[in-house]
């Protein structure tokens, strides 16, 4: 038995915690939220205690991101976990990923330039191209139902990066909601293209510490080569550690003109400079204790995929689950148990009560797929499943 006790089930009422207050379609106090990407467990011991410490200093001013503590903790995470070495010159701060990824497309750039995403995938990266005038550009994921899992579709994303309008793409990796965690091979594969026609890439890796047991995760910048300074990787302790409240995101950007572009747009235009002392106390604690939260928790959320895997293999059939190599969130098709994926979402939501994601939102491909988030304790995933079973199973 670990140190950690995962089913621990914590009362978030009261917290303002947008997961458990905001559940979309939910008009019960009954509701079960399975959807938006945070944990409902408690954060590590090491990064409590270090929160701690810190309130006890007793005044939060302005705080400098650019410290020696902070960076060498975010680089030698890096160097630890994937071999990855990174000057601490080039890792720079912003809020969260999605801005981090708005204000590069912004600074790299114009109106009218197409970037590519590959559908169906994270919702706020069609959001944030669509809300500054850039053209969303698909390359769906081929879906192979035999093998539950999903491939880039190589030839198209050849096609559409040839294209002079299309200045780059944005990769999700691991991939949510499909659960990718693309190999050595298929991350060649797109720097191949990428480098073919001289067009850079964002990796969104924040899920990068969240990896099934039996599978590697390698960024995408440590096997690019020559082509490194090409690439622009948006990283966080957010997901792996829990505390996406505290507003911290570390990105690697080595071309020092992208590194221009990015600082004039988000700290001269935009003014997003200041950072939390909160949140460089918890991600220093994260990154460089010695604390056994991040193998256990991995392990129990393994063993949630393996209960949805089992569950629906058993009570609903006609499920097709998506095996998932990488984040805490499961992608189900559940097209077999209604008549539209609307009806489908519907049912889930008003009859069962259950806050899942409706796999439309992350366009292309994801109609009547649900995602369901399983970085819960079991018990909530129990009785989730068992009423989504109950109002869908006739």
């Amino acid at each position: 038995m670990g140190k950690y006790n995962f089913d621990e089930v914590i009362d978030r009422k009261g917290t303002y915690a947008s997961k458990w207050e905001n559940m979309p379609g939910i008009e019960t106090t009954d509701g079960i939220p399975l959807w938006v990407a945070d944990m409902d467990f408690q954060c590590s011991d090491a990064i409590i205690k270090a929160l701690h410490e810190r309130v006890d200093k007793r005044i939060f001013g302005y705080t400098v991101y650019d410290n020696a503590d902070l960076k060498n903790a975010v680089s030698g995470w890096y160097k630890k976990k994937y071999g990855w070495s990174v000057k601490t010159e080039d890792i720079f701060y912003c809020p969260g990923v999605v801005p981090a990824f708005t204000f590069l497309c912004l600074a790299l750039t114009n109106e009218g330039d197409g970037v590519i995403i590959q559908p169906p995938v994270y919702h706020p990266f069609r959001m944030g191209l669509e809300a500054t005038k850039r053209e969303v550009v698909n390359n769906p994921l081929i879906y192979n139902e035999a093998d539950a899992c999903y491939t880039i579709n190589y030839d198209d994303l050849d096609k559409k990066l040839a294209e002079p309008k299309n200045k780059g793409m944005i990769l999700c990796h691991p991939h949510n909601p499909v659960g990718r965690v693309w190999t050595e091979e298929e991350l060649k594969k797109v720097i191949a293209i990428a480098k073919k026609y001289g067009k850079w890439i964002i990796s969104d890796e924040i899920h990068a510490d969240i990896i099934r047991k039996g599978t590697k995760f390698a960024p995408i910048a440590t096997i690019a080569g020559d082509y490194a300074d090409e690439i622009m990787t948006l990283t966080a302790p957010s997901k792996a550690f829990n505390m996406a409240g505290l507003k911290m995101s570390n990105l690697v950007i080595t071309k020092k003109e992208y590194q221009e572009k990015y600082m004039d747009m988000a700290a001269k235009q935009l003014h997003v400079t200041g950072v939390s002392p909160l949140a460089i106390a918890a991600t220093v604690a994260a990154y460089t204790a010695d604390d056994p939260w991040l193998e256990e928790v991995n392990d129990y959320i393994d063993a949630n995929v393996a209960y949805c895997m089992e569950f629906f293999a058993k009570e609903m059939p006609k499920a097709k689950p998506i095996n998932i190599e990488g984040t805490y969130l499961f992608w189900v098709d559940l097209s077999a148990y209604a008549e539209s994926t609307e009806e489908l979402d519907r049912i889930i939501k008003k009859e069962a009560r259950v806050a899942l994601n409706n796999g439309i939102m992350f366009g292309e491909g994801g109609d009547g797929f649900q995602r369901l988030n399983v970085a819960c304790p079991r018990s909530f995933i129990v009785e989730g499943l068992k009423r989504i079973k109950e109002v869908l199973v006739k």
